[in-house]
């Protein structure tokens, strides 16, 4: 069988993000791809997203951030895809998880996925790495708490659940942001069930200032406060968003947030201990006219450049 190292598979992304230079050891942030979908339910392609969101990043010039006033250019570099099995799931985890290890190692690093099975080995990474569980703050439409996935033990809708279960993440400190897709009731509420919180897309209706949005905001604060403010992982699934923001994903579901209402929380959650963060479930085949990847690209970069204004040192 030939190995994934052996063979340059036509998706792997050739552009790097903001145009930074490629594989710097020397530089403290980084992103890197996972082009990986085969544990999707519905529409394929986020294995393509990398390449999309890297192409649009570089609508972004120098990089300077119009809130925060930073640039990731010259503290990021970007460590490619990884070459991964491009089929299976559990070979790919397990590969995802070493390969991330040794990322972790040496930069804070941003993941392009992907579809959203990718953050459990992230995770796995993460504690294995840290030596404690994260805080989780996840924005996504799908709970993703769900205990099988179709009859199978495990996909991209069961990481959450899966994560709580190997005290990968703090349940009180886990809090998800747009829910909103139809399932069982005991799979919706299993983060609030546990002790986390779920904020719906329809709680969030019509919320788009910083100020309409204080009280979510000081709860996410409480919270990972509240825990001991341990290491704290973003992990943002596009389709959070409404399909009129983000048409290119695999599970779209109409009523989502606004590309503002995640900006907002993201520039005001921006001094939270961030110890990573991930981009997934960007399909780029059923995009329209890049708004999707753009998206992305600007929440990965908008994070990055909150993570500086928080840590001027870091710069």
């Amino acid at each position: 069988m030939m190995h994934a190292r052996a063979h340059g598979f036509p998706y792997l992304a050739g552009n790097s993000f903001l145009g930074v230079p490629r594989g710097d050891a020397g530089r403290p942030y980084a992103v890197a791809g996972i082009p990986f979908d085969g544990a999707v339910t519905n529409r394929p392609g986020a294995r393509f997203a990398p390449e999309a969101i890297r192409r649009a990043s570089q609508m972004l010039c120098d990089g300077i951030h119009p809130h925060f006033d930073v640039s990731p250019v010259d503290v990021l570099t970007d460590l490619g895809d990884l070459a991964l099995p491009n089929t299976g799931l559990e070979a790919t985890r397990t590969e995802l998880q070493r390969l991330a290890f040794e990322a972790l190692g040496s930069h804070y690093v941003c993941w392009l996925g992907g579809d959203h099975s990718v953050t459990l080995s992230l995770l796995r990474a993460q504690r294995e790495r840290l030596g404690r569980p994260l805080a989780l703050v996840h924005f996504d439409a799908h709970c993703d708490t769900w205990s099988d996935h179709f009859g199978e033990s495990s996909g991209h809708g069961t990481w959450v659940f899966e994560a709580l279960q190997e005290n990968l993440v703090i349940p009180a400190a886990t809090v998800q942001i747009g829910i909103r897709s139809s399932g069982l009731k005991a799979a919706r509420e299993h983060v609030n069930d546990v002790g986390g919180r779920v904020f719906t897309a329809r709680e969030l209706r019509g919320r788009e200032s910083p100020e309409q949005m204080a009280a979510m905001l000081a709860e996410i604060h409480r919270r990972i406060e509240a825990a001991g403010n341990p290491p704290t992982y973003l992990s943002l699934d596009i389709d959070c968003l409404d399909p009129a923001f983000a048409p290119g994903t695999g599970t779209p579901e109409p009523g989502g947030l606004s590309t503002n209402q995640v900006l907002t929380v993201l520039e005001a959650l921006h001094d939270l201990p961030w110890a990573g963060m991930d981009c997934v479930e960007v399909s780029p085949a059923y995009d329209h006219a890049e708004l999707t990847s753009s998206a992305a690209a600007v929440f990965v970069w908008t994070h990055l450049c909150g993570l500086l204004a928080a840590s001027p040192r870091s710069r």
